[in-house]
């Protein structure tokens, strides 16, 4: 297993993309602290990976909350000893275009999306540097990583986005900052750009009446099935990709034969960018 014994704590996974992350680093050895804005979801993944054998426990809660970042850490420093991996995967959408679009809206997209892995990775530099230090001292050093996600539609904008194009920009400039930064810690930090991924923010139909609920807000999601259709039409591979692709592609960036990369940002649109 090439993560055997490592800790990784990971935003968002109690369903979709995240969830299916959790459940890839688990199956080659990781142990994980999840997170989802829900108790629910955080618990039905910690108990999947509970049954396949591995280790895991919950951290619910908004990712914005003023107190999170530091329980985040603690919790997996307290529960498994250290911290290995850090994933900020948690998001939603709440579009409109930019006349209609409102401070709320705005602000929570930023909050979620850019905030909250800022203050996320500022809560674990205490316990990355110590480590560092101390294994740099003993001869033994340990590479760690961080994924951000991203989106193509922060590499290349999305009308209707303003708010999550922007956000989504941010984090890989945060990424790249963060390399250079974090580099003599021996920390890798990247980031998984995606194209149209297969989840609850994407598989209903636009106007259907579905919606997340937020913080109590009610959120509409879904895609217009024509345009959907236009959209499958032009990706090269001509689907929308799975969420166990998606997180195959996080994965790339947590194994030890990634050591060497940093700073970077993938692509994971089956050939689509949005260009």
């Amino acid at each position: 297993m090439k993560l055997a014994g490592k800790v990784a704590i990971i935003t968002g996974a109690g369903r979709g993309i995240g969830q299916a992350i959790a459940l890839k680093l688990a199956s080659e050895g990781a142990h994980i602290v999840v997170n989802d804005l829900d108790a629910a979801p955080a618990q039905e993944t910690v108990a999947a990976i509970e049954a396949s054998g591995g280790k895991a426990v919950a951290v619910s809660g908004s990712v914005a909350d003023r107190d999170f970042p530091e329980r985040f850490v603690r919790t997996a420093v307290d529960s498994f000893g250290g911290l290995d991996i850090i994933i900020n995967n948690a998001g939603f959408t709440w579009d409109n275009v930019i006349q209609k679009m409102t401070d709320e809206q705005w602000d929570a997209i930023m909050d979620v999306h850019l905030k909250a892995p800022f203050r996320i990775l500022r809560a674990a530099s205490e316990v990355i540097r110590a480590n560092a230090k101390r294994e740099a001292e003993a001869g033994t050093p340990v590479y760690r990583k961080v994924v951000n996600i991203s989106s193509v539609s922060g590499t290349n904008g999305n009308p209707g986005q303003a708010n999550y194009s922007s956000a989504k920009a941010g984090i890989i400039g945060l990424t790249k900052a963060m390399a250079k930064e974090w580099g003599r810690y021996k920390v890798t930090v990247n980031a998984v750009a995606f194209g149209v991924i297969e989840t609850r923010l994407t598989s209903a139909p636009a106007h259907g009446g579905a919606t997340i609920d937020i913080e109590g807000r009610h959120i509409p999601v879904g895609l217009n099935p024509e345009a959907f259709k236009k959209l499958e039409a032009i990706i090269p591979l001509g689907r929308p990709g799975t969420v166990e692709e998606a997180a195959g592609a996080v994965y790339l960036f947590c194994i030890p034969e990634s050591n060497y990369i940093t700073g970077e940002v993938v692509t994971c649109g089956g050939g689509y960018k949005m260009a």
